[in-house]
């Protein structure tokens, strides 16, 4: 296998910021399904208006968790990639 040169390096490195492009898309429409379905359980009477507010709260903080993870992998493959 042929070490990578310059413009090959930098095509990888486009590649995985895309990829954790779609990752973080991926969490944020899970956070978005899972927001809605507190707004039906609300709406249905089945969890009080507290409750909603800390659901919502837990799921943002799951989130940001999960994009902080796929951010610092993202980072450590492109540092790994850009080292001769």
């Amino acid at each position: 296998i042929p070490e990578l040169n310059e413009e090959r390096r930098t095509e990888l490195r486009k590649l995985i910021k895309a990829m954790g492009e779609k990752c973080k898309i991926s969490i944020r429409n899970i956070r978005r399904d899972a927001n809605e379905e507190l707004k039906k359980l609300l709406k249905s009477k089945e969890i009080s208006e507290d409750e909603e507010k800390s659901y919502e709260k837990n799921v943002q903080t799951i989130t940001d968790k999960h994009i902080a993870i796929v951010d610092e992998k993202v980072e450590s493959k492109e540092k790994e990639i850009m080292t001769i």
